[in-house]
Parts: C-alpha cells; sequence; structure tokens
C-alpha cells in the first residue's frame, strides 16, 4: 500500500512538474501493446521561452515615480495592504490571481514577466499617468526534473547546470536491480502548452560506453521514466492530457 501511495504521489508531482497546474491522466496500456494517440502535429513553442508565473510564485513590485504603492518585501504601510502580499511583497494565490494594492485584482498565473508587467501597467494607468513599473521574483518555481518508474528514489529533483540523462538517473538511484527496461528510457519534455515530445533513449548503450551522443542534456521541466514493460510504438508527440498512457501507477 505504502508503494502504491509513494508512485501515485510521484505521478501528482509530475503533473505539477510538466504545467501549473497538470491535467488528467488518460488510460494505461497492457505490456507489448501499441499505444494509439492523435496523429496532429504540436504548435512548437518558441527557444529558450521565457518562464511563466504559477501559482505561489512571489515577487517586489516597486514603482520608482510612485512608491508608495510598492509592495515589496519586509516592507508594510502600503497603500491598501491586501491578503495576497507577504510581508509586503505579493504572492500569486491559488486561484492565480494577485490583488494590487489600490487597483484590484487582475490574473497573473501563465504570464511572462513582461507580460505581467504591461497588465500591471494597465491596471495603474486608471490612477497613475504613465506608470513605470519594476517587478523582482523572489520565490518561483526553482529548475527541476522528475525521475520515475524502475528507479531507486523516485521523486522530483532540482536541476542543476548541465545535467544529461544518465547523470539525472544517477541522481534518482540508478535502476532497480529487477524489472528495468534500460534500452527504452522514455522522456517526456513539453513542447507546447497541449503537447509532449516523447523520446526513446536507450540508456543501457549509453552506460555500456557504445553511444554517448544519446546521452541528451536535460531541460527544466523534463521528466524521465523508466518502464517495466515494452512498449512496442512510441509516438513522437503526444498531447498532454494523455501523458498518464504511459505512465502506469501501479
Amino acid at each position: 500500500m505504502k508503494g502504491r501511495a509513494l508512485l501515485g504521489n510521484m505521478m501528482l508531482a509530475l503533473l505539477w512538474v510538466m504545467a501549473c497546474p497538470g491535467q488528467e491522466q488518460a488510460a494505461v496500456p497492457h505490456e507489448d501493446q501499441a499505444v494509439t494517440q492523435q496523429s496532429d502535429h504540436p504548435a512548437l513553442q518558441q527557444r529558450n521561452p521565457r518562464y511563466k508565473l504559477c501559482r505561489g510564485d512571489s515577487f517586489d513590485l516597486v514603482f520608482p515615480l510612485a512608491p508608495e504603492y510598492n509592495q515589496v518585501s519586509g516592507q508594510s504601510g502600503t497603500v491598501g495592504s491586501t491578503a495576497n502580499t507577504a510581508s509586503g511583497g505579493v504572492i500569486i494565490q491559488p486561484d492565480g490571481y494577485i490583488s494590487l494594492a489600490g487597483a484590484g485584482d487582475i490574473l497573473a498565473e501563465g504570464k511572462t514577466v513582461p507580460e505581467l508587467t504591461e497588465a500591471i501597467k494597465t491596471a495603474y494607468s486608471k490612477i497613475l499617468h504613465d506608470p513605470v513599473v519594476n517587478i523582482t521574483l523572489k520565490d518561483f518555481d526553482r529548475p527541476s526534473f522528475t525521475a520515475l518508474g524502475q528507479v531507486g528514489r523516485p521523486g522530483k529533483y532540482d536541476l542543476r547546470g548541465d545535467t544529461t540523462l544518465t547523470q539525472a538517473l544517477a541522481v534518482a538511484g540508478g535502476f532497480t536491480t529487477k524489472g528495468a527496461k534500460t534500452s527504452q528510457v522514455l522522456l517526456f519534455r513539453q513542447v507546447s502548452d497541449d503537447w509532449v515530445e516523447v523520446k526513446k533513449i536507450n540508456a543501457k548503450k549509453i552506460l555500456d560506453g557504445k553511444d554517448l551522443r544519446e546521452d541528451v542534456h536535460l531541460r527544466p521541466g523534463d521528466m524521465i521514466y523508466v518502464p517495466g514493460n515494452v512498449y512496442s510504438k512510441i509516438e513522437s508527440y503526444i498531447p498532454k492530457a494523455n501523458l498518464g498512457a504511459y505512465i502506469p501507477i501501479q
């Protein structure tokens, strides 16, 4: 029962990593069974995309020309203090909104810092002439990767510096001694809001020193899954909502 609960928690962590918030899981395939997915191609996201704000992120909000509206960590006494401030700073609430001192609520979740800056300028333009706004992130979703399946320590790990797939597997405790399909390690990488790229990697060859070029460098949000079953067919791209079809919880 503890093992089942642990894997269930790992899946919840996976869905949080892939997006804020995650998506529901799809059906689980049987061993050696092909997984049929949609054939439509995803609209790929831009290279080196900007960070998108998530629920629970916090930041300092500074108005250089109107400091009475500042919402800054460690300071108090701002105009119209609200419940979403953390020691004076701003924190994104569970519904994705922030409450601006004197300017009401706006949606912050899913926006980049430049996008949120423009949204805040628009909100304050009703009470300030041509407002100047500076945002400094204080607490946010740190770069990380997730390792699940037949690994020694399934979980979510900080992505520190340049890390390859085999290095990440070592951080996660390596392969379990029984049942790990090391020639079919799956790497899931989100390429748009709705699509995930799937790469099948022969980690056994890499570890044997036969094909080091396959040792991919991870990106923030990547998920590694070491299966216990063999997949006869794996699509290159899958809808994010169908991600659970590749990750059995049992």
